[in-house]
């Protein structure tokens, strides 16, 4: 069984740092290989792909844009008379995907032909509803994605009663999110986020939701975004649903129920019993260290030195 891999969300950790470069280079002088971030937008991608390669860290996850957070947006995907703001935000986050050190393509056939050489388990190059086929493509060679933001129910509406709308026009935007992000040999991810606690009017807040959505779509290249954190207050019974839907999950992200805090710190959850399921349950992506420091970020990072060192990893300057 391969040790799990973290990565550092710098919108979250590091706030003692004023900006993203200089937390990335935090992330990066801690032991982390890679870094996430919610929205780079006010910075300059040349910026901050220069400040990942000095801090020797991988970029593998960006949000699309919000939307107006003025207005109380919390992304686009689902909501209705906003697909043309939500198209115009994915093309701003497959730019900075690609400035940010995402793999570079010509067009979808050219982009998995290439895969098919580097690979050398296809016979054939796999079409657009080839299954079985893609999973040999996408989960090995791709670590870049892209959280495609589903938004909330508007302001004053009942969500049951809008609830169809919102499915249809988010169908029809992740149809089109999977054919742009193809030709750059992106994955976009759909996030259920909990309604109970962090964002009553999210659209999408449960893995069941999430889960029926991706089917209905048929991508390959989008898939599921689990962070352990919605999925325990919205749900529970993590081992169970760890299992039924891990074949679909692209990346997972960790904090503490209820607090948010580090894995450590205290609160419903036993990560080291959810780190050994995710190892045994063979799972190959990147954990995200999306939580709110309880204090000094990298003084809280104890649970992580105790991981690797239960692992045998090499740690930053070993």
């Amino acid at each position: 069984m391969a040790p799990l891999r973290f990565s550092a969300n710098v919108s979250w950790l590091f706030p003692e740092f004023p900006g993203l470069p200089a937390r990335l280079r935090a992330a990066g002088s801690s032991g982390f290989e890679a870094a996430e971030v919610a929205w780079p937008y006010a910075e300059q991608p040349e910026a901050l792909a220069r400040a990942a390669r000095e801090a020797g860290l991988r970029l593998v996850l960006i949000n699309t844009p919000p939307g107006d957070r003025e207005k109380g947006e919390m992304g686009l995907g689902a909501v209705p008379g906003r697909q043309a703001a939500f198209r115009e935000g994915l093309e701003q986050a497959v730019l900075y995907a690609k400035a940010l050190g995402c793999p570079r393509s010509t067009g979808g056939e050219d982009a998995v032909a290439r895969d098919k050489r580097r690979l050398g388990v296809l016979s054939r190059v796999p079409e657009a509803g080839d299954v079985a086929l893609w999973s040999w493509v996408w989960p090995r060679r791709i670590r870049r994605w892209v959280h495609l933001m589903a938004g909330r129910v508007p302001q004053g509406a009942d969500r049951a009663a809008v609830r169809s709308e919102m499915e249809t026009v988010f169908l029809e935007n992740l149809r089109h999110a999977a054919g742009v992000l193809a030709q750059e040999s992106l994955v976009g991810l759909l996030e259920p986020i909990n309604t109970r606690i962090t964002d009553p009017r999210y659209f999408l807040d449960t893995p069941q939701q999430a889960a029926a959505i991706l089917q209905k779509v048929g991508r390959p290249n989008l898939q599921l975004q689990m962070d352990l954190f919605h999925w325990q207050i919205m749900d529970g019974n993590l081992t169970g649903n760890i299992r039924e839907f891990l074949p679909l999950v692209g990346h997972v992200q960790v904090a503490q129920v209820p607090g948010r805090g580090e894995p450590d710190s205290p609160g419903e959850l036993n990560f080291p019993y959810l780190f050994q399921l995710l190892e045994d349950e063979g799972y190959r992506g990147f954990v995200g260290c999306e939580y709110r420091p309880q204090g000094d970020t990298v003084e809280g990072l104890n649970w992580l030195r105790s991981y690797w060192d239960r692992q045998g990893c090499p740690q930053a300057g070993q």
